[in-house]
């Protein structure tokens, strides 16, 4: 994550969770590996609602591998 990241609050977070989602999105749809994605701000911020709120927001990584799959599905059709 970038050092001078501004500090949002859970509420900030929570607002911007579809985009954080459709950034992470295109991530995956475009090849790039986890450990690029890993150093994103919307993997960042995915993570801080993940780990606030675990029974609301699914981790990063399981959005990844859903993505993962739904392209690789896309494509085998």
């Amino acid at each position: 994550m970038p050092t001078k990241a501004k500090l949002l609050t859970i509420g900030d977070l929570e607002a911007g969770f579809s985009s954080y989602c459709e950034a992470l999105r295109r991530l995956v749809t475009s090849g790039r590996d986890i450990d690029a994605i890993r150093r994103t701000l919307c993997w960042d911020y995915l993570q801080r609602l993940h780990t606030s709120l675990p029974q609301s927001y699914r981790s990063p990584e399981d959005l990844v591998a859903r993505y993962r799959r739904a392209t690789s599905c896309a494509r085998a059709n």
